[in-house]
């Protein structure tokens, strides 16, 4: 009997040993089943939280970058029309004629919106001058446009210039030579970049970032304003002297609101991106300056003999040619070939 006690006493510890070994092993599991279902839970929730973050993030930049992109990229020209100029009243109808005879007539097949603000008819212009990686005009390869500030100061006198207004900036006093030196120079610059790319689609991808950052399309812009009252002063300095000068030009002085330099600039330039556009004068005024042909298709304007029009209308003839669409004479978009 002391044997048998023996061996029930032996079993009987060995089956406690392995029930209490079996709890901690269940107790150890559990708390590690437990502790990795939380781990899980959170990560997954980390998970979830930093792709709704990261969603919410690339989002955000999307559409800051094309609320920023001043020239977006090409749409379908007829699906664009379809979808701004729906309804049966008559305007809506002479538009789609009018995108029609784009399409069809002049095989325009695609359009760039631009932007629509004041500044919106030069910005249409240089973008395709800089997309296309157009050169210089030959009076800008004889002369240093940087100088030109100054030139109109010291050499002619135009102390006026003082006046001139940034846009939106009314007035800059004596600082004004110095910003439209920093706006001229920074053209100047740009302009021979792009035209050193022979690449067009690395043109097109260094558009999209200089036409997405505001503040150095303003500069630009303001040079090209500038650019345009120089050659206004240099022929108004000509016809002084009874040479003969375009017809463009006498009819821009034959007005009250700019029967000189000064006036042209008070009653007009100055307004340019901030309360107006381009008028039809300026565009001559400015294509005549960049010795550039701009071609503007008036869609308001279908079925006359004003349709499409030139800026200006006689060039010369190795003068490239630029084109550019309106539905108002207001706001420009580009069209594409």
């Amino acid at each position: 009997m002391t044997g048998n006690d023996q061996i029930h006493s032996w079993t009987l510890v060995t089956n406690q040993a392995l029930e209490s070994g079996w709890r901690v092993v269940r107790g150890s599991v559990m708390l590690a089943a437990a502790f990795l279902t939380a781990a899980l839970c959170y990560f997954r929730k980390l998970h979830l939280c930093l792709g709704h973050w990261l969603k919410w993030w690339i989002g955000y930049l999307q559409r800051k970058f094309k609320r920023n992109l001043s020239v977006e990229a090409e749409v379908d020209l007829l699906s664009y029309c379809a979808r701004e100029w729906k309804g049966d009243n008559p305007r809506a109808t002479l538009m789609r004629k009018a995108y029609e005879e784009l399409f069809w007539r002049h095989h325009i097949k695609c359009i760039r919106q631009v932007k629509r603000d004041n500044y919106d008819a030069l910005r249409s212009v240089l973008f395709q001058i800089f997309s296309q990686g157009l050169s210089f005009p030959s009076w800008m390869k004889e002369k240093d446009i940087v100088k030109l500030p100054e030139k109109l100061l010291f050499s002619q006198g135009c102390n006026w210039i003082q006046q001139y207004s940034f846009g939106p900036e009314k007035y800059t006093g004596s600082n004004v030579y110095g910003k439209l030196r920093k706006c001229v120079e920074l053209l100047k610059t740009q302009w021979t970049e792009f035209s050193g790319i022979k690449d067009y689609h690395k043109r097109g991808l260094k558009c999209n970032i200089l036409f997405s950052d505001a503040m150095l399309e303003s500069k630009l812009y303001e040079a090209l304003k500038f650019i345009m009252l120089y050659h206004v002063t240099e022929v108004y300095e000509q016809m002084k002297t009874n040479k003969i000068i375009p017809s463009l030009f006498r009819l821009l002085f034959s007005r009250e609101t700019s029967t000189d330099p000064l006036s042209f600039m008070m009653n007009h330039l100055n307004s340019v991106g901030d309360t107006c556009g381009l008028e039809q004068i300026d565009m001559f005024i400015l294509g005549y300056s960049l010795e550039v042909k701009i071609k503007v298709f008036r869609l308001f304007k279908f079925n006359s003999r004003d349709f499409a029009v030139c800026y200006p209308e006689e060039p010369l003839r190795e003068w490239p040619e630029i084109s550019l669409l309106t539905e108002n004479d207001r706001h420009y978009h580009i069209p594409v070939f």
